[in-house]
């Protein structure tokens, strides 16, 4: 960091001296800009993708930040619903979640459209939908969800929200898929489950925002709310009629491979037709078709002065830091606000502002900056170093959110794996500062990835061992194969697997500690020595601190 300080003043000292003083004199070209560093371009890409290697880096450091992002927004999109139906169908349907979870680890790890799938996983944990409970025999529509978010990552965000509000996935989760116009006869009234949660997780919150994210007041100094009970009854009536495409019946109506993955169709008859209450006032005719009610009303939330600050702070502390000041907030809320060409809800360039922004990258790092790393991004990161696969090339972690805590589209409930609110006990919440991801590094889960870890660095590598069960073509292996050709020499050994892991940014105690370990370790045993200094490094808080 010193040396980028001493070049950026010379780089400034440089500019002083080559302004002309006479309408004569003649202009200098400009600096050269400042070169990024290995650790910067790490600090950037454990923002932007599934864990920082040194080739991507090295790119980086090439290319430079915007143009590396700019060739990122123009990837396709790697998708999972047709390698899902590429699987031969099983007995039972929730036998492809595995397959399911395969090809998002095979994406995540191997595809080139890294910084579109991060983002997918952001909004997966905004917008979610889980395999843990009534979809979990429905992984057509699970894939084909998640490839509406890849497909949608640098879109737009009023795009994105018809796009979830129709899939069958997130009608069935949140049980708008069959919802009736009132029948006071039948004691039918609609369904508010997915009226509230569009608003309050996916949209707008429970209070009114200011552009940075601070909470708006009243004259009694009460936060406003952005809703109450007429309005969710509003939107609920908005959201009656619609169930699978394309079945017999609207009631009973039971999903197939092609009705789950297809958008929701309107039955007209079991739509309310009557007048709606929604955001601001607004209120719809009676009449209007259900279609027309529908873009009514997710118009009404996009165009929510809200939006823009929520979105901003949701994907800010996916991607960057758990603690973004207002004016970072403010910043990127004013790109989703409007793209630079009056087009409001450009995801791609509400992206480009959160990992461009001065804040991203700070010249002078602070106690609040960055986050903890999630666990699977742990261990996506140490895979995608250490070239991790399997015989048969699959990945058989369907049961991730046993182990981490979290999978792919496997949350508990529509309320993620963590809060964007959590501040654990201590420090950070007498500070006012939150910490979201610590809400599942509890005792029993952070034994289970430690566990994990020691089983994946010390047994489950090229030389592998059955000590933390059988092997078969099934199992993950790492390559340590550099580390133990240089493991008869510590510090070239520590060094190795820091400038892998973490840009050789390794702390003078962390290292002390590794030697300590590795000088009890005989010079012959090379992979032992070398699983050690990556066991030691991967469960340490230095790897788990995303800078």
């Amino acid at each position: 960091m010193k040396t980028r300080l001493i070049s950026l003043a010379a780089s400034l000292l440089f500019g002083i001296a080559g302004c002309g003083g006479g309408s004569g004199g003649s202009s200098q070209p400009p600096p050269p800009p400042v070169p990024i560093t290995k650790a910067e371009a790490y600090q950037f890409l454990n923002q932007s993708t599934f864990g920082a290697t040194e080739a991507e880096a090295q790119r980086v450091i090439n290319m430079r930040y915007e143009a590396w992002i700019d060739d990122q927004l123009q990837q396709a999109a790697s998708l999972q619903l047709p390698h899902v139906q590429s699987v031969p169908p099983p007995q039972f349907m929730f036998q492809l979640q595995p397959d399911r979870v395969d090809i998002w680890f095979r994406n995540v790890l191997h595809s080139d459209d890294q910084l579109r799938q991060r983002v997918a996983f952001a909004l997966s944990e905004i917008m979610v939908v889980s395999q843990l409970g009534v979809l979990g025999d429905q992984p057509y529509a699970l894939a084909s969800y998640y490839d509406v978010l890849a497909r949608n990552a640098f879109g737009n965000y009023r795009e994105l929200i018809e796009e979830v509000t129709l899939h069958p996935a997130m009608g069935v989760y949140l049980s708008m898929l069959g919802n009736e116009k009132p029948d006071p006869v039948r004691n039918i009234r609609p369904d508010e489950n997915y009226a509230r949660e569009l608003m309050q997780l996916f949209s707008i919150g429970l209070v009114e925002l200011n552009q940075d994210g601070s909470v708006r007041l009243d004259a009694q100094e009460q936060p406003i709310p952005t809703y109450d009970q007429a309005i969710i009854e509003g939107f609920a009536h908005v959201y009656t009629g619609w169930t699978y495409a394309g079945a017999p019946v609207f009631q009973g109506a039971f999903p197939t491979p092609t009705r789950q993955v297809i958008p929701m169709q309107l039955w007209p008859q079991f739509h309310d037709t009557g007048e709606k209450t929604l955001l601001n006032g607004v209120t719809l005719p009676a009449g209007q078709t259900g279609d027309q009610d529908l873009a009514d009303a997710l118009d009404n939330i996009f165009n929510h002065p809200n939006v823009g600050p929520f979105i901003a702070i949701r994907l800010i502390q996916r991607l960057v830091t758990s603690n973004p000041s207002p004016d970072y907030v403010s910043r990127v809320a004013g790109v989703f606000n409007d793209n630079g060409a009056g087009v409001r809800g450009d995801l791609g360039a509400v992206v480009k502002a959160i990992l461009l922004d001065a804040e991203a990258q700070p010249a002078l790092r602070m106690e609040l900056d960055g986050k903890v790393k999630e666990p699977l991004l742990r261990l996506t990161q140490l895979w995608r170093n250490y070239d991790a696969q399997s015989v048969s090339g699959r990945y058989p972690y369907d049961f991730a959110y046993i182990i981490f805590g979290q999978g792919p589209l496997q949350s508990p409930s529509v309320f993620n794996f963590f809060s964007p609110f959590y501040a654990p006990p201590g420090e950070i919440r007498d500070s006012g500062l939150v910490a979201p991801e610590l809400e599942i590094a509890t005792e029993f889960l952070n034994t289970y990835i430690t566990n994990y870890m020691f089983c994946q660095t010390f047994f489950w590598n090229q030389e592998s061992s059955p000590d933390c069960g059988p092997i078969t073509d099934d199992t993950v292996l790492i390559d340590t194969t550099e580390e133990i050709a240089v493991a008869g020499d510590a510090d070239a050994l520590i060094d190795m697997v820091a400038g892998k892991l973490v840009a050789g940014q390794i702390s003078t105690t962390l290292r002390t500690e590794i030697s300590g370990m590795l000088a009890l370790i005989p010079a012959e045993q090379a992979n032992l020595r070398a699983a050690e200094a990556i066991y030691l490094l991967v469960t340490s808080p230095e790897y788990a601190y995303q800078q």
